[in-house]
Formats: C-alpha cells, sequence, structure tokens
C-alpha cells in the first residue's frame, strides 16, 4: 500500500512538472514578437511628366502632275522631347501628351523626264490622348490625337517647296515605371499630315509608321 502511495505521488510530481513546462514554453512562445507582412504598395500613375523620345519611321509619298512619280518609299529617323499628365482611377489611366520631334524622313524618286523628285519632314509634333489600364507598374496603353510637322517638296532644278501642314496620329504603346520616378516606354504611331503644295502647284503626299521608345521623369 505504501509503494503504491509513494508511485501515485511521484506521477502525480510528474505531470505537473511536464504540464507547468508546457505551460512555460507556450507563455514563451506567445510572448515572441511577430513581425507583421510586408506589402509593396501599388504603383500610382497619377501625376505631370517630362522625357524623351527617340526611333525611326517609313511610309509613302507621291508627287502630283505634272511631277508623276507613282508613289516611293520615305524612311529616316527621329528625336525629340515628351511632356504630358496621367489621371489614374482605380486601373484606368487617362492621360495628355504632347511632343516635338527632329525627324529626317524622306525619300526621293525619278519623276517627269531626267527629274528627282524628294519628300523629307524635318520636324514632326503630335497632341494626344491616352487611354491605359494599368497592371500595378506596367500600362499598355492606345492613342490618338492631332499631328503636325512640315513637308518639303523639291524637284531638281526646280527648286523645292515647304508646306506646314496639320493632321493625324493613332498608336498605341506599352510604358513601365523603373526605379523611382523614371518611367520608359515603347510605342508605335501612325502619322498622316495629307499633301503639301510643291514645286509649280503640285502636291506631295507625306505619312509616315513611327516605332520609338522614350525615357520620362515623373514629377
Amino acid at each position: 500500500m505504501k509503494r503504491l502511495v509513494l508511485a501515485g505521488v511521484g506521477a502525480l510530481a510528474l505531470v505537473s512538472t511536464f504540464s507547468a513546462a508546457n505551460a512555460a514554453d507556450i507563455a514563451r512562445r506567445q510572448a515572441m514578437p511577430t513581425k507583421a507582412p510586408v506589402y509593396a504598395p501599388i504603383y500610382n500613375w497619377t501625376g505631370a511628366y517630362v522625357g524623351i523620345n527617340g526611333g525611326g519611321g517609313w511610309g509613302r509619298s507621291d508627287t502630283a502632275a505634272p511631277f508623276a512619280s507613282g508613289g516611293f518609299n520615305t524612311s529616316g529617323g527621329l528625336v525629340g522631347g515628351t511632356v504630358g499628365y496621367n489621371w489614374q482611377a482605380s486601373q484606368a489611366v487617362f492621360g495628355v501628351e504632347g511632343d516635338i520631334d527632329w525627324s529626317n524622313i524622306r525619300g526621293s524618286t525619278t519623276c517627269g523626264v531626267g527629274l528627282s523628285c524628294e519628300t523629307k519632314n524635318s520636324w514632326l509634333a503630335t497632341a494626344r490622348g491616352r487611354v491605359g489600364y494599368a497592371f500595378d507598374r506596367f500600362l499598355p496603353y492606345v492613342t490618338g490625337g492631332l499631328a503636325v510637322g512640315d513637308i518639303k517638296n523639291s524637284v531638281s532644278g526646280l527648286g523645292s517647296s515647304t508646306t506646314t501642314k496639320a493632321g493625324y496620329a493613332i498608336g498605341g504603346g506599352l510604358e513601365a515605371a523603373l526605379a523611382g520616378p523614371w518611367t520608359a516606354k515603347v510605342e508605335y504611331l501612325y502619322a498622316d499630315l495629307g499633301r503639301g503644295t510643291s514645286v509649280l502647284g503640285a502636291d506631295t503626299k507625306f505619312n509616315a509608321s513611327i516605332v520609338r521608345a522614350g525615357l520620362n521623369y515623373r514629377f
């Protein structure tokens, strides 16, 4: 009987010791601080920006009678500056953007008898609206609006004529947020300036498909 009592007392002491140790371990775990998860804020595209852009263009031109050319290809590079502003509502982004580029899009062909006709665009500016859908730091968009530039037509031996014309530009692109206030974009534009008056009253057509990249600084 004495042994049974001693065994019961020992078992009870062992259980008590285990329970106390377990309770202390639970209390110690509960007391340990836990770090809250870190969430990166969603990128906000609202604000003004300035930037640079550059790329190349290609298109078709022709010169009307009396220097009928039958149409010829034009191509060349362009580089310039950009300014714009975005408004973001949920994931929709609305913006306005303007740019002006030095251009060297040109082409030439034989026209008439023993003559050479050349079309050249030396500057091109656009003022466009933009509508995009933001995927956090990525912004695909469509764009369209006014295009203004010069159309210079030259006929060998007869001189040249330059006309400033207004037309339209439409296209789309993808802009991505880089580190800090910087963003980068690549875009396609189709610009059509219509027809400008050339030498001896003939007119010359100018349009171009433009692919360019840009780097913007947001305020």
